[in-house]
C-alpha cells in the first residue's frame, strides 16, 4: 500500500504512506474488536491484517476504535530560505524564546526592500518573494550546511548555485541565480537577505509552529483529495490527537521531549497554502476550503519555547492537566 509519503484513504481506513506515530495500545483488544490481526513492522508501523490485506493504520483510526493512543512527533522541519522547501530533521536542540535553528534564516527580498544586517528588524511578508505570489519557488530545493556555512539551491534535482550566504560574494551569487529564475519586478531584482540570529517569519515573534496531522486529514475529507501537510510549512508535525484538538491547547503549556512550550495562537492561512509543494501548481483553495468546512481559515498553532532541550522524531507530547 505504500505509494509515497504521508497519508491516503483506502476504503474506510486511513493508510499511512510514511512514518506512523508510535502507539500505546492493546493489540489483543484490537484483534477481538475487529477480527483481524495487528502487529508492528521493523520500523514501528502498526500493521492491521484485514481479510488478508495489510494496512498501515493511522492514529486517528485507532483512536476512533477506543484504544489508548499517544500523541507523538512524526517529523521536524525547518525552512532555511523563506518560501522554499522544508529540511526534515531527526532531532534538534531548541532554546528558550527562539525558533528552530536556521529556520527562515534567509529570504529572497525585492530589490527595494530595506534591511540592515547589523540591526535587523521584522519585515512583513510582502517585502519578499513568496509562494503566495511566486509559485515557481516550490520547484526549487534549498539545503543549508550550518557547519560549512553553505547554502545550496537545486532545480530538477541538480545544484544550480552553492555559496556562503553570510558572505557578500556568496549572497551576490545566490541573488544572481534568483534574478534569472524569478526575473526583475517593478520592485527591483531579487536579493538575498541574512542576519545572524534573525528569522524571516510571518510574525514578529520567534515561535515554532505545530501541525496536527489529524486536522490535515479532516481537511482532506472536505476537499475530497489528498492534502500534503507541507503546504502548511510547519516546524513540528504531530499525530495521535483528535482533529483540531490543538486549538484547545491555546493558553496552556505542553511538553515535547525535553522541551516545554506555551501554545500561543492558531495560525491563519493565506493563499500560499494553495500551492502544491511538489508540483508548484495552484491546485486547491485551502483558505476557502477551511472556511467552508469548519468556519475558520486556520491550521496549526504557534508556540513559544519556554524551557530549552532536545526534541526528536518520536518524542511524546504531554498535554496540560
Amino acid at each position: 500500500v505504500a505509494r509515497g509519503s504521508w497519508l491516503v484513504a483506502r476504503g474506510s481506513w486511513l493508510v499511512a504512506r510514511g512514518p506512523s506515530p508510535r502507539t500505546n495500545l492493546d493489540m489483543g483488544l484490537w484483534q477481538k474488536r475487529h477480527k483481524g490481526s495487528l502487529k508492528k513492522d521493523p520500523v514501528g508501523h502498526v500493521i492491521a491484517i484485514v481479510n488478508g490485506i495489510p494496512f498501515i493504520v493511522s492514529a486517528v483510526r485507532l483512536a476512533r476504535s477506543g484504544l489508548t493512543m499517544t500523541i507523538s512527533v512524526v517529523d521536524i522541519c525547518r525552512y532555511p530560505v523563506k518560501g522554499l522547501n522544508a529540511e526534515s530533521l531527526e532531532r534538534v536542540t531548541l532554546a528558550a524564546g527562539q525558533g528552530l535553528p536556521h529556520d527562515r534564516r534567509f529570504a529572497i527580498a525585492h530589490g527595494s526592500t530595506r534591511f540592515d544586517r547589523e540591526v535587523p528588524e521584522w519585515l512583513p511578508k510582502t517585502s519578499f518573494f513568496m509562494l503566495m505570489r511566486d509559485e515557481k519557488l516550490a520547484l526549487l530545493r534549498a539545503s543549508f550546511d550550518a557547519e560549512k556555512s553553505k547554502l545550496t539551491i537545486e532545480r530538477a534535482g541538480k545544484p544550480v548555485v552553492s555559496a556562503d550566504p553570510t558572505d557578500l560574494i556568496g549572497r551576490t551569487l545566490i541573488a544572481e541565480f534568483f534574478s534569472g529564475y524569478l526575473g526583475s519586478t517593478a520592485r527591483g531584482a531579487p536579493k538575498l537577505l541574512e542576519a545572524a540570529g534573525h528569522m524571516f517569519t510571518d510574525i514578529p515573534e520567534k515561535r515554532v509552529s505545530i501541525i496536527n496531522l489529524a486536522s490535515v486529514r479532516d481537511l482532506e475529507r472536505v476537499v475530497r483529495r489528498p492534502v500534503h501537510p507541507l503546504r502548511f510549512r510547519g516546524n513540528i508535525y504531530i499525530d495521535g490527537a483528535p482533529p483540531w484538538q490543538e486549538f484547545a491547547w491555546v493558553g496552556s503549556s505542553v511538553e515535547l521531549g525535553e522541551v516545554r512550550l506555551d501554545v500561543e495562537a492558531p495560525i491563519g492561512r493565506c493563499a500560499a497554502t494553495n500551492v502544491d509543494p511538489d508540483s508548484g501548481e495552484r491546485d486547491l483553495n485551502i483558505p476557502r476550503a477551511l472556511q467552508a468546512g469548519f468556519g475558520h481559515a486556520r491550521m496549526g498553532v504557534y508556540a513559544t519555547v519556554t524551557e530549552a532541550g532536545e526534541l526528536a522524531a518520536g518524542d511524546i507530547l504531554s498535554l496540560p492537566d
